[in-house]
């Protein structure tokens, strides 16, 4: 057998085992990792089909003191009406959280006629890892 021969079945071989371990087709999901403080509560809103979503606004920071720049995540969350979703309306602004979500792009035209893209990212899971001392200075 030739070298070109045992190498190409080699990679047949791999290819094939990379998705043996599940009976799914393969589909491209963009996960997102996010750790910030929030901007402001968690806010409920209303959809067109009589629905309740959370939305809410992560900043996360990052290069040296002389060069930071603030990255600004908009979060939507579909959690249903329950004591989850009302402890997510009761995090506070400033409260350093742990967000995964799904990502996804989407183009539009905004009110001045220019093309526009937004990351639009819908939460998975979301932890507080630390919230604001609150004016007392007890947290």
């Amino acid at each position: 057998m030739s070298a070109f021969l045992r190498t190409a079945s080699r990679t047949s071989a791999v290819r094939t085992a990379t998705r043996a371990f599940s009976t799914t087709t393969p589909r491209p999901v963009a996960r997102i990792t996010i750790v910030g403080n929030l901007a402001g509560p968690p806010e409920l809103q209303a959809t067109s089909t009589g629905n309740e979503i959370l939305r809410y606004a992560v900043a996360s920071s990052s290069g040296s003191r002389d060069n930071r720049t603030t990255s600004w995540f908009n979060v939507t969350s579909f959690e249903q009406a329950g004591p989850r979703r009302d402890y997510l309306q009761s995090i506070p602004k400033g409260a350093l959280v742990y967000v995964e979500g799904d990502a996804t792009m989407s183009s539009y035209t905004d009110a001045e006629g220019k093309p526009r893209k937004a990351l639009n990212i819908v939460q998975r899971h979301l932890e507080v890892l630390r919230r604001p001392a609150d004016h007392s200075g007890q947290e």
